[in-house]
């Protein structure tokens, strides 16, 4: 089994149960603002997506600080189906790299600027979307049950009855 694949594939599920999930509810949902710590949920899941796409270029072996330069297709402003679209093709690329990554165990230089360098391997650079985007998740639940909806859970519980 591709531990590494595994890892990346409970993140795009759980992307994909919350933007479903969101599809359900009335369209202005997903841009009003509220006060929290992103202004809207559709910032909240722009920034998820940014984030997964400079990791993208990352673990595809760029650099981060040339990563950081590169520029990246924004997901502010978009309507939710057009940002599940662009989570699709994203995840899929992301899928046929870790596919084809032999050693999870290989250990990379890592440039973070406001960091500082460190060995790190692929399952590490993964993880860290994996948990960056569950944490986010986690944001919209709040900001969904402030607004008096329900939300959905993507704990990795329920991925593993999938």
């Amino acid at each position: 089994m591709n531990t590494v694949l595994e890892t990346y594939n409970y993140h795009a599920w759980g992307n994909k149960m919350l933007l479903d999930r969101l599809k359900q509810l009335p369209s202005e949902v997903f841009h009003r603002e509220i006060k929290s710590a992103f202004p809207s949920i559709s910032s909240v899941i722009a920034h998820v997506y940014t984030v997964d796409q400079l990791w993208s270029y990352i673990i595809s072996g760029m650099d981060m600080p040339e990563a950081l330069d590169v520029e990246k297709a924004s997901g502010e402003g978009k309507n939710i189906d057009e940002i599940d679209g662009m989570f699709h093709t994203l995840s899929e690329a992301y899928k046929e790299t870790l596919a084809q990554s032999a050693n999870r165990h290989e250990l990379r230089w890592l440039n973070i600027p406001w960091e500082g360098k460190r060995e790190t391997s692929l399952y590490e650079m993964v993880l860290h979307v994996v948990t960056h985007g569950t944490y986010h998740r986690g944001n919209v639940t709040a900001m969904l049950h402030q607004m008096g909806y329900t939300s959905i859970t993507t704990d990795m519980t329920a991925y593993w009855f999938v």
